[in-house]
């Protein structure tokens, strides 16, 4: 079935619409004609007979509105509102306290919207750190862990145990840059994060230049590294494909020794729990926050 759609758009500005209407002039009775020559005089014609009045003229017709043939209800317009709408969803959050002005001592990192890296090899604990920091914290703190980000790839998963190829690398780099958007995302909205990750200082392709361009030059490293021994006693308590082989699990230790001397604050809690780790992050992270550590 087909409806019109409006009246026909008006002619431009200043122009007459309908045919040869560029060509259309009606002469004043009795004015002069278009090339200055007056008409000339008529004889004066003879009086009409009385006739009854004239009917009145028809009302002028009015100009169509919009939508014309559409015989339903008008058409609702949407209220304006004040803001415009994120067509993200996006809710704004209850802003979260500013920390206290800077004193001499340290600033509480309990009631401070940070965003951590925590560094480690495998077994460190950097996990079950992590959670318990955002766990306890008493402003809204998020998790993400690159591991767990990696592994949202089902079908043609790239397991590094299996070697690192492109398609490891490429699937690394891609689950990077998803931790980082989210980060960036957890920030502006008020909310810390923290996230983990094993970064070896001698791999530039998954070292921290792309951790800073992706969450932001704010982001605070922190290298977890307990000892050898303890980080290959907790890694055979791992399942599945979480766990590694003892030779790779001391290579990678190993490797990350060269974190030592590279400046970023470097935690070994070779004889801390969980909730004594926290603590001690907790006050590494007010420090890092009085005095940014250079990377």
């Amino acid at each position: 079935m087909h409806y019109a759609v409006g009246a026909p758009l008006p002619p431009p500005r200043g122009q007459a619409s309908g045919p040869g209407a560029s060509m259309h002039w009606t002469p004043h009775p009795g004015g002069p004609t278009p090339g200055g020559h007056h008409p000339p005089a008529s004889p004066p014609a003879p009086s009409p007979p009385p006739q009854a009045p004239a009917a009145p003229p028809p009302p002028a017709p009015q100009p169509a509105p919009a939508g014309q043939g559409w015989h339903g209800p008008a058409p609702q317009q949407a209220p304006p509102t004040q803001h415009s709408m994120d067509v993200t969803g996006h809710v704004p959050l209850p802003p979260v306290p500013l920390p206290s002005p800077p004193t001499d001592a340290a600033p509480d990192a309990a009631h401070t919207a940070v965003a951590v890296l925590l560094i480690g090899p495998a077994g460190a604990g950097k996990t079950s750190v992590a959670r318990h920091w955002a766990d306890t914290r008493r402003v809204p703190t998020a998790h993400i862990s690159l591991d767990d980000v990696r592994e949202w790839v089902r079908s043609g998963f790239a397991d590094p145990q299996s070697g690192w190829n492109d398609h490891s690398e490429a699937q690394y780099r891609l689950a990077r840059r998803t931790c980082g958007f989210a980060a960036r995302n957890f920030l502006a909205n008020g909310i810390s994060c923290i996230l983990d990750d094993a970064v070896f200082p001698d791999r530039p392709v998954v070292g921290l230049g792309g951790w800073k361009r992706h969450v932001g030059p704010g982001l605070l490293p922190i290298v977890l590294l307990p000892g050898l021994e303890i980080v290959l006693e907790r890694n055979a308590r791992r399942s599945g494909n979480r766990r590694l082989s003892d030779e790779e699990v001391a290579r990678i230790h190993g490797r990350m020794a060269g974190w030592y001397g590279s400046g970023l604050p470097i935690i070994d809690n070779s004889q801390h729990d969980v909730a004594t780790t926290v603590r001690v992050l907790d006050d590494v992270v007010a420090r890092s926050i009085a005095s940014p550590p250079n990377w």
